[in-house]
């Protein structure tokens, strides 16, 4: 599983038009190969500020199978207008733990 990462800075009054273009969106993204969730956080300190969390199967199945297809330039059509300035986005994966002694 890898978690997708985006903070999303949208331009200060267009909140609520943003979020109504998400719930549009999702029903997009969930139609991509290896999609398997999105959570959408909104900034208490600045609320022009989002964190968009994505899972997806793989980090192929995101970077290749969604965003070189239609479905990311409908996806990117619905809530691009908003953005304040372009999404920074990361990759996560599960990390392995080693403790010491063996424990």
């Amino acid at each position: 599983m890898i978690l997708e990462q985006a903070v999303l800075t949208i331009t200060p009054g267009s909140e609520g038009e943003f979020e109504a273009a998400i719930d549009q969106a999702k029903e997009v993204i969930a139609k991509a190969h290896g999609f398997r969730s999105l959570k959408l956080l909104r900034g208490l300190e600045q609320p022009s500020t989002y964190l968009l969390l994505n899972e997806w199967e793989t980090l192929q199945d995101h970077m290749v199978g969604f965003r070189e297809s239609e479905l990311f330039l409908r996806w990117r059509e619905l809530i691009g207008p908003y953005f304040a300035l372009p999404p920074v986005v990361e990759h996560f994966g599960a990390a392995v733990v080693t403790r010491a002694g063996g424990g």
